[in-house]
């Protein structure tokens, strides 16, 4: 009787020392019902959360090493190319313009991996205030005017005046971040459409557009860090795939959801719930 409950125990105290070494691949076979048969499915729950947790960090990792070497690696380039002495005056400026480009390039990586972290670990808790988020979208699109006036796009208002309580400054992050995607994969003379209005509780946001889309197997993955939808990858379309995921932390900083879906007709349309102000 003692050798049939020290025995599993004795298991779990050695697949929790190989674990306490980085090996999270353990797994304890048992057929028991009793109480350490349910000490055992909790831990190997536990482990394969763990696992899943160091697979995502190695990941992370290996995805900032690509996005910030590939900047580094054109900057190392073409300022070598710029020490020969023979070149042209529009050669010289060619060069001087990529390489200011990427430096811009590891600017916003930097800044978006530092905004990243600091919402995971609230380092800058939200300031909750009453606004009208209508008025603030109006805001975001004459911001972004430049860059959806540079492709010709149409873009279409739908607002209804909708009060709510939440950081003013995070939540206008989120609609830059969204209608900035928007218009970077909307083709020219495309067309975006912004709608607000109260629907139950919540204050309701759709951006539709008739770009790209996502492919439905993509729709959950989009909001982690670094990933990017297949059809996306184009060198001539920029970003390093952390926006969409400050995007998410914002939402359920307030308590609400994103959901991303592809219109019938082709193109992507995101819909943020948030709650309506309180009283």
């Amino acid at each position: 009787a003692a050798r049939s409950i020290v025995k599993p125990l004795l298991r779990l105290r050695d697949a929790a020392g190989q674990m306490a070494q980085g090996h999270f691949d353990m797994q304890l076979r048992t057929n028991r019902k009793d109480e350490i048969g349910q000490l055992n499915t909790s831990f190997n729950e536990m482990a394969q959360e763990l696992a899943k947790l160091d697979r995502m960090r190695r990941e992370f990792v290996a995805n900032v090493s690509h996005e910030i070497q590939s900047p580094l690696t054109s900057i190392s380039g073409f300022a070598k190319a710029l020490k020969q002495k023979r070149m042209s005056e529009e050669s010289r400026m060619h060069y001087l313009t990529i390489i200011e480009e990427e430096s811009e390039r590891l600017s916003r990586i930097s800044q978006n991996l530092l905004r990243l972290s600091s919402l995971q670990h609230d380092r800058h808790p939200a300031q909750p205030a009453a606004f009208r988020l209508d008025e603030q979208l109006r805001k975001v699109v004459i911001a972004l005017e430049p860059q959806w006036s540079g492709k010709e796009i149409a873009v279409e208002l739908d607002l209804e005046p909708v009060t709510v309580h939440a950081d003013e400054d995070q939540l206008s992050q989120v609609w830059t971040n969204l209608l900035g995607n928007s218009i970077k994969f909307t083709p020219v003379h495309g067309r975006i459409c912004i709608r607000v209005y109260a629907g139950g509780r919540s204050a309701v946001v759709r951006i539709t557009d008739n770009g790209i889309g996502i492919p439905e197997d993509q729709r959950t993955d989009i909001f982690k860090p670094f990933h990017k939808v297949d059809k996306a990858r184009d060198r001539a379309v920029s970003g390093n795939g952390l926006g969409l995921s400050i995007v998410k932390l914002i939402v359920e900083l307030h308590e609400g959801e994103i959901r991303a879906d592809e219109e019938p007709g082709g193109g992507s349309v995101f819909t943020v719930k948030l709650p309506l102000r309180k009283g």
